[in-house]
């Protein structure tokens, strides 16, 4: 499936720099908040990336003053008034969840470039992705306690399995938020950069992980997340299996020629 073209009113964009493709959330007035049009237009640019093998990272970046202020509270909020939060709610996290399992899932590296304020939804979608790159003014908010609610957006999936089930009850639950720094400490976030220079120390990174060949990305991606439910011997045979189809790639040939010829 070819990426669709963006419109510059669309809730969602794609740009296309060869093998890195950048999502920016578009909807600065409302700070990126999630509505049902956001989630359906990420859900489609996702599909569209994933059958993509020219792209090897998918960048996700926010327009305007934040990266994502969360769940869109006034659509939410009406549809809790009007007793209709059950499909209201069920229909945006369809397809917003449809978009999480593709970004995990799929055979690419997801990086998230985070500035602002990163609350809920936006929170867990800043880790939901493999890694996240912040600036040095970003603010994490997990905000779903304090309005009664437990985590959704991939909040628990990105972030349990980075920290803990313990760290992530005080994340919860007992912290009302915590900066870019915490969240470096915690292992949450990978660099952290001043927030005049997020773009450019993105598309650096970016490109550094657009340097390994498809396979390695693949394989490694795939591994590494199956690791802690897995049984040894079968994840033993997965990474047999991963590193046998690698090796039968041009790109691995070309590196060990490469490599072995340094010496001589």
């Amino acid at each position: 499936m070819p990426a669709p073209v963006s419109k510059p009113d669309d809730p969602a964009l794609l740009r296309i720099d060869g093998p890195i493709a950048t999502i920016t959330l578009n909807r600065p007035a409302a700070y990126n908040s999630i509505n049902l049009a956001i989630a359906q237009k990420l859900e489609q640019l996702a599909i569209a990336l994933e059958g993509d093998d020219s792209i090897r990272v998918v960048v996700l970046e926010g327009e305007g003053r934040a990266f994502s202020a969360g769940g869109d509270l006034q659509t939410i909020g009406a549809a809790a008034e009007a007793g209709t939060v059950t499909p209201v709610v069920g229909e945006l996290l369809k397809h917003y969840h449809a978009f999480i399992e593709i970004i995990r899932r799929m055979p690419k590296i997801s990086l998230s470039s985070v500035h602002g304020s990163a609350a809920g939804a936006g929170m867990g979608l800043a880790f939901v992705t493999d890694l996240c790159i912040a600036a040095d003014d970003a603010k994490f908010t997990p905000a779903y306690a304090k309005i009664g609610v437990s985590p959704d957006g991939g909040s628990t999936v990105g972030i349990v399995g980075t920290v803990g089930s313990r760290r992530a009850l005080q994340i919860f639950l007992a912290e009302d938020n915590f900066t870019a720094q915490q969240a470096y400490e915690w292992g949450l976030v990978a660099k952290i950069v001043p927030a005049a220079e997020l773009k450019s120390a993105t598309r650096q990174l970016a490109e550094r992980l657009a340097q390994n060949p498809p396979a390695a990305i693949a394989g490694t991606k795939q591994l590494v997340y199956q690791a802690a439910t897995t049984p040894v011997k079968q994840q033993l045979d997965a990474e047999e299996h991963k590193i046998i189809m690698a090796m039968n790639t041009e790109e691995f040939r070309a590196a060990v020629k490469k490599f072995t010829s340094k010496g001589k």
